[in-house]
């Protein structure tokens, strides 16, 4: 039988999101109902909302989520009732081109949901990241379902979800970070602290934070940022020669952008050794261009990278960092730096816009 449930929706462009109820179906073959105890308010959500993603409203917010599953479809195989686990955006077909070649993290054929959530009057949500988790319940294929240890807070294990991953892996995977290497991350927030946090656990030994906010340069030290850069007032140009400062001369060997306009991503390019590598995680907001001199782009080697979702396995990626967070070697807690409920989430999301944050989490159940 359907369940009505709790959730947060956008019904309009940059209109409040609303807590009203919500439907939720019984599950497709292969789909799962995960009752949601946490998830953060991530970027995305606050882009969603806004109407920087695309017109699909209304959308039911929230991808960054822990819980645990409580109903499944008849061919679910993958997880079962009573699992604990982390949602992720990206469950891969394994069967598309990308798939076959082995590069699994650029499916091209994602699932999600078979079932369409709705409101009470039977108008059907589009799921944030097919995923829809500002919500008691939420409806997912069951290959968005990662199982991860259940002595991980869901407030803590669910940011693997979606930033902190992106975060982490730019570093570890896209930027693929070598022990005694030097990184510089440009935006602090949680996915650029998290790529700091990457690059330590990595292995690099110089580690430079820049930011304009010297809240987030105090967050990026305490996660293991070497040395930190206020950027205020600087030009591309004047950021990259400190870098290069700080480097020996020669600028670091990955540089990772986790804000995504022109301008830092200028200063990542220049920033970078010859033959470094250069990671853009941030995203760019439709329409934004870029004019590099193409001679500066062959003369200096090296890599420009894009990093979707930190090119991780979730199924590799998830239990690895929920492992190493319980161990003492990774302080995914540090990222927790406000709680909500659900009908703080709008507020939540508005303050975004005002940064100091790494992130908030609407704590849902348990």
């Amino acid at each position: 039988m359907p369940t009505t449930v709790k959730g947060v929706i956008a019904r309009a462009e940059k209109a409040p999101a609303e807590l009203v109820d919500i439907v939720i179906p019984d599950p497709g073959p292969h789909d799962v109902i995960v009752d949601i105890e946490a998830t953060g308010v991530c970027h995305t959500d606050l882009a969603y909302r806004d109407g920087g993603i695309n017109d699909e409203f209304p959308f039911l917010l929230g991808h960054e989520s822990a819980g645990r599953v409580s109903v499944v479809g008849e061919a679910v195989t993958h997880v079962e009732v009573g699992d604990y686990v982390v949602l992720n955006w990206r469950a891969v077909c394994g069967e598309c081109r990308a798939c076959r070649k082995g590069v699994p993290q650029y499916c091209f054929a994602t699932h999600n949901a078979s079932q369409k959530m709705t409101l009470t009057d039977g108008t059907e949500l589009t799921p944030a990241l097919g995923i829809g988790s500002f919500a008691e319940k939420t409806l997912v294929h069951e290959g968005q379902c990662t199982k991860v240890s259940e002595d991980a807070p869901a407030e803590v294990a669910g940011l693997l979800g979606c930033g902190v991953m992106a975060g982490l892996g730019a570093a570890m995977n896209t930027g693929q970070v070598q022990r005694g290497e030097s990184v510089a991350v440009i935006g602090l927030g949680g996915v650029g602290c998290a790529a700091i946090a990457g690059a330590k656990l990595a292995g690099a030994t110089t580690i430079i934070g820049l930011d304009v906010d010297e809240k987030k340069l105090a967050a990026a030290s305490e996660l293991g940022a070497t040395h930190t850069l206020a950027t205020q007032g600087l030009s591309p140009q004047e950021v990259a020669e400190k870098v290069q400062e700080l480097t020996g001369g020669f600028g670091a060997d990955v540089v990772i952008d986790a804000v995504g306009i022109p301008q830092t991503y200028e200063t990542a390019f220049y920033a970078r050794d010859l033959a470094g590598r250069v990671v853009l995680v941030g995203v760019p907001r439709p329409g934004v261009e870029l004019t590099l001199p193409l001679l500066d782009v062959f003369g200096r080697g090296g890599s420009l990278k894009s990093s979707w979702y930190g090119d991780c396995l979730p199924e590799r990626d998830f239990p690895y960092l929920t492992d190493l967070f319980l161990q003492g070697r990774l302080p995914l807690d540090r990222f927790v730096t406000g709680r909500t409920d659900l009908a703080g989430v709008d507020t939540a999301l508005d303050s975004l816009h005002e940064g100091g944050t790494l992130r908030t989490v609407a704590v849902i159940g348990r």
